[in-house]
């Protein structure tokens, strides 16, 4: 059996602070979904046609746009097409949309690859942006397709107490750490591209 093609997708990952402290914005997937059915995760999905025409510069600071464009093959989506793959996604599916800001408003934070053997596969990368970005109501999801249920804010341990997947918990344990003030020496990637896994950073 041929292994599924590994396809370029971008998330993004979206906190503001709440009464309790930091919230991320997570929905559940349907039931019937082919890929994670009922599980719950950020908005994002793979990159589009339409995304290497609608590239959008200016919400990346150099050194993200700079990590994306590491340990990757010669036919990888630009970084600014990332981007656009991944607002595209926010927009599409909770009906929210990031607004082009004065400083740069996307922070790459994570990266991983769907290991061998799965119904689908993906270059997934992790955007991390702050809600006080978005151009408008944060809990208006009236134009949401309807492709995540149950789209809400959640604390972090709530959002940690879910039905995740496994690269959702490792992401969801690296924003808590960067939103309460801590860093990253490198971007974490979880490279299952061959046969062997393997745990690198992007620096």
């Amino acid at each position: 059996m041929t292994d599924e093609p590994i396809l370029p997708a971008a998330t993004v990952v979206l906190w503001r602070e709440g009464s309790g402290g930091p919230e991320v914005l997570m929905g559940q997937r349907g039931a019937g979904a082919v890929f994670m059915p009922s599980k719950f995760v950020f908005p994002g999905g793979r990159v589009d046609a339409e995304d290497h025409a609608a590239a959008r510069p200016g919400f990346l600071h150099p050194d993200c746009a700079r990590r994306l464009a590491l340990m990757v093959s010669g036919d990888a989506p630009a970084p600014e097409v990332l981007v656009a793959a991944a607002l595209r996604e926010l927009t599409e599916e909770t009906g929210l949309n990031l607004a082009a800001m004065e400083h740069p408003s996307l922070r790459f934070v994570f990266r991983a690859i769907t290991p061998p053997g799965r119904t689908r596969r993906f270059d997934a990368r992790f955007l991390l942006a702050h809600a006080d970005g978005l151009d408008g109501d944060g809990e208006d999801f009236t134009d949401a397709s309807g492709e995540l249920q149950h789209l809400r804010w959640l604390p972090l341990p709530q959002a940690r107490a879910l039905d995740l997947p496994f690269i959702t918990e490792v992401v969801l344990a690296e924003v808590a750490a960067l939103v309460t003030g801590g860093d990253q020496p490198g971007v974490p990637f979880f490279d299952n591209s061959g046969a062997t896994p393997q745990f690198r950073r992007i620096v």
